[in-house]
């Protein structure tokens, strides 16, 4: 049998897979559109499932819609080291964010295969449904689930903006599993993600070895106010809406910066109604976020947007609508994973370093019921949920080397 530090994966054959994916959902920049539980989404899953098939995986799917594709350990009975991400991107993504982490993780198995080498537990690779939140909000909703933190009827009921729910389109696409969701034990879990950030490269190291994740509390608001005349209705008679809007978003950046270097704040989303040239702004929907690793910062941010949009509703004569539709506390990963990877990197000569995820991954979610940690790569300038993101080669098989090293101490006895 070979000894775990001659074994290696096939980092040509990780990158055609990626290339291969990347044809599913192209974008119309080089990235790829691929949301969540659509037809596009569907024919990536179908490609995942076709190959793991062919590695000899066994595949199971829950209610969730996440794949599970196992390879057999020495004693099966054993609790899996499992590895994952997702294949859902942003409406204009990268053809590597969450895709990597997949299909680096189907590498690890197709390269053992190659070598037949055998663990001593089982190993699983993951592909969660939905982790980017694009379609259906929150993001890592079946991850969460799967963690305990929404119940599978709540899931099962988010719409996306045109009023379909994620169930109904779950079996629309023939991925509603049978299996429960959750429940079971993972021995560990291990994510590889590119960084989607520019610390790695800015340092020339490989590996980034992710001990924690920032907290994140997402918002959403409906400011309504009165549509009128843009030309006959005076400026101090005005219940502008967008006008409010517009503060509220200072007020998000501002608060952002009081908090910096350390926290992130951002407004994504608005829509104004009626959206007409002359006709003063009724109505105005729009989202933000607030990030930060300490939970005590990340709340005393979230007092002050409160009070700060109680102040701009009541200047302006606003009615305010006002809900967090999502919260996760800030992470510390599991240090016997964490070691499995900062081992792993050593291993090969990796340039590597610790750091903190500024994004929210499966993992996250995943740390509540299983020991945890990720690992990153860089991504070129930094860049992701952009067509533009990128990636090389190099990249891509140093962190696959390190995933397979990481998970094969995880899975020895």
């Amino acid at each position: 049998m070979n000894e775990p530090r001659n074994l290696s994966i096939d980092g040509d054959r990780l990158w055609d897979s990626l290339m291969e994916m990347a044809k599913i959902g192209p974008g119309v920049a080089g990235g790829n559109r691929r949301l969540a539980l659509t037809d596009e989404d569907r024919e990536g899953r179908d490609l995942f499932v076709s190959w793991c098939e062919a590695a000899g995986c066994t595949v199971r799917v829950d209610a969730m819609g996440n794949i599970f594709a196992r390879r057999a350990g020495r004693d099966d009975n054993l609790p899996p080291v499992v590895t994952g991400s997702h294949l859902d991107t942003q409406p204009t993504g990268g053809k590597f964010d969450g895709v990597y982490g997949v299909l680096a993780g189907l590498e690890v198995i197709r390269s053992l295969n190659d070598m037949a080498y055998e663990t001593d537990h089982p190993i699983e690779v993951v592909c969660w449904t939905n982790e980017e939140g694009s379609r259906f909000a929150p993001a890592m909703i079946s991850s969460g689930v799967f963690a305990g933190a929404f119940t599978l009827e709540e899931a099962h009921a988010k719409e996306d903006v045109d009023g379909v729910t994620l169930g109904a389109e779950l079996k629309r696409i023939g991925y509603a599993g049978d299996m429960p969701v959750g429940g079971r034990e993972f021995h560990a879990y291990v994510e590889a993600h590119i960084e989607q950030g520019p610390i790695l490269e800015e340092e020339d190291a490989l590996i980034g070895i992710v001990t924690k994740a920032q907290g994140q509390r997402w918002y959403e608001y409906t400011l309504t106010g009165q549509e009128s005349h843009a030309g006959s209705t005076p400026m101090d008679r005005r219940r502008d809406a967008l006008l409010g809007a517009a503060r509220v978003i200072e007020l998000v950046n501002a608060i952002g910066m009081e908090y910096a270097p350390d926290a992130r704040s951002t407004v994504g989303m608005i829509e104004s109604y009626p959206n007409s040239r002359n006709v003063i702004p009724g109505q105005v929907f729009l989202t933000s976020e607030f990030r930060h690793p300490d939970d005590d910062v990340l709340a005393e941010m979230d007092a002050k947007l409160r009070d700060g949009l109680t102040k701009i509703a009541d200047n302006i004569g606003l009615e305010s609508e006002f809900e967090q539709i999502f919260y996760i506390a800030p992470i510390v990963f599991d240090e016997r994973c964490v070691s499995a990877v900062r081992n792993a990197a050593r291993a090969r000569d990796f340039a590597a370093r610790e750091m903190t995820s500024g994004a929210g991954h499966d993992a996250c979610y995943i740390a509540a019921v299983a020991p945890t940690s990720m690992i990153f790569i860089p991504c070129v300038d930094g860049i992701s949920h952009n067509e533009a993101e990128d990636i090389s080669t190099e990249w891509s098989t140093a962190g696959g080397q390190v995933l397979l090293g990481a998970l094969l101490e995880l899975a020895t006895n």
